[in-house]
């Protein structure tokens, strides 16, 4: 059977999709494949269509699932139909990675791995015990309940390997509303009390919020789903809020109402990642106790407001130098166990590269390297730099919030909570940025500018790491 690699994106809608396949080359990099054979069968089963042609999904899939349960047509049914699957796949990975990859660190690279572990139109070897992840989509596939994408996706979604790899990097894929829905109200008491030490009027109140969402949202759901409505939890609608709001014994506006049920549920998210052995916030040993709700506010004055930037100047140095200690010593670590020669080139090209301005080119000469890949492949720079960033958000999210409790009421802490997010994450990801553009510009010009806070810090923790060992 021959493959025909194109790079060509493929038209939405059209019938080539049905023979044209997403694959993963040995570098680990996407692939489009042409299936000359799909392609053939394809076109011989259903005359009226060209390559270009826009088709009803809906009846090709019927038909070629019908096909699949007949023998003499089964395995080029079957193979059409994983094509169009892996491009549902492709676009659920693009959709993830564009969603939550700039922040945690990853690609859709990173995740195709997990949910396509077949190599559509090569042979296989039979295997009584395995089965694909494609394999497992279209064996419970049934055209008659919803249509192939649809499925795919829910299954891309809900496939635990994949979902692991998510966890670890700090995201749980079920909305706000859905872990609201099934969390008890003594469920609630219990991870806030022990996991997030809240105050136990916070709790009450938290608990007094999720009553009026289960009595007026979860109670609507449950009626929708017994008359054979399905489908994802969307947001409360305004009307469901204002229900909600007269339940309350101290009723609120619809935003802040819709604000405080999403605190809730961010706070579940944590502890279900934490239980579920991904990566979580940090939480400081020395944290100041949660103010109660009801402490009146009052702007801070100039004075405050120069303490709390010096702070935090100071807070974003000190989250610097510890994300670049850990994802570092990560890595070393990491490369450690599998080659100890290895680990140590890693921190030397480090040093050569950031701190001596040495070209990935003179650093492989140096390791008698066969070129200056090898070097691009030992650093990852761009995934040590989403690393660092990652952690350094984590780190200042919680120290930031925290210090802003001196100078503010924790009910205008909740308030102004996203905007705070929004500026520490603004400044991170300037710096950042303004490493990933000093690593891409040319020796002499890195030799002739002053060094971004990034490349300081790093060379800082190099040096220092160089003089304790």
């Amino acid at each position: 059977m021959s493959n025909h690699l194109s790079a060509v994106k493929i038209p939405t809608n059209t019938a080539s999709r049905y023979w044209s396949a997403i694959a993963i080359d040995a570098a680990g990099k996407r692939q489009v494949r042409e299936i000359t054979t799909a392609k053939a069968f394809f076109l011989e089963s259903f005359p009226d269509f060209t390559p270009e042609t826009q088709v009803s999904d809906t009846q090709v899939q019927r038909q070629l699932w019908y096909w699949m349960q007949e023998a003499d047509q089964s395995s080029m049914a079957q193979l059409c139909l994983k094509c169009f699957m892996s491009q549902q796949i492709d676009a659920v990975c693009r959709g993830l990675a564009s969603r939550f990859g700039a922040e945690h660190g990853f690609t859709s690279n990173d995740l195709l791995p997990f949910v396509l572990d077949e190599e559509i139109g090569k042979p296989r070897r039979h295997s009584p015990t395995y089965q694909s992840f494609l394999d497992e989509i279209l064996h419970s596939f049934d055209p008659e309940q919803s249509s192939l994408a649809t499925w795919t996706t829910r299954r891309v979604k809900h496939h635990k390997p994949l979902n692991q790899f998510l966890l670890e990097h700090g995201i749980y894929l079920v909305s706000d509303w859905a872990i609201l829905n099934d969390t008890k109200p003594k469920q609630l008491h219990r991870i806030f009390t022990e996991f997030h030490n809240l105050t136990p009027s916070e709790i009450q109140r938290a608990q007094h919020l999720l009553d009026a969402y289960h009595a007026v949202y979860r109670s609507q759901r449950l009626k929708q789903r017994l008359a054979g409505v399905k489908g994802k939890c969307h947001p409360p609608t305004p009307e469901q809020l204002q229900q909600m709001a007269h339940r309350l014994s101290s009723p609120l506006r619809p935003e802040p109402l819709l604000r405080q049920l999403q605190l809730i549920a961010s706070r579940l998210r944590e502890y279900r990642i934490y239980v579920r052995g991904g990566k979580l916030k940090s939480e400081s040993l020395d944290a100041t106790p949660n103010e109660p709700l009801d402490v009146p506010y009052s702007e801070p004055t100039p004075d405050q407001q120069s303490e709390f930037l010096t702070a935090y100047r100071q807070q974003f140095l000190q989250g610097l130098d510890k994300a670049i200690a850990q994802i570092t010593g990560d890595r070393t670590r990491k490369l450690q166990r599998r080659d100890s020669q290895k680990a140590q080139q890693f921190l030397t090209a480090l040093h050569l590269f950031h701190c001596q301005g040495q070209s990935m080119s003179d650093i492989a000469r140096n390791f008698n390297y066969k070129g200056q890949f090898q070097v691009s492949r030992l650093l990852k720079l761009k995934a040590f730099r989403a690393d660092i960033q990652r952690e350094l958000l984590v780190y200042l999210s919680d120290r930031i919030l925290e210090k802003a409790q001196r100078y503010t009421n924790r009910q205008r802490l909740q308030t102004v909570h996203h905007q705070i997010q929004e500026a520490i994450a603004e400044q991170v990801t300037k710096v950042i940025e303004d490493a990933a553009t000093e690593a891409s510009t040319a020796t002499h010009e890195r030799h002739q500018k002053t060094r971004s806070l990034f490349a300081k810090r790093l060379c800082h923790y190099l040096d220092n790491r160089s003089n304790i060992s």
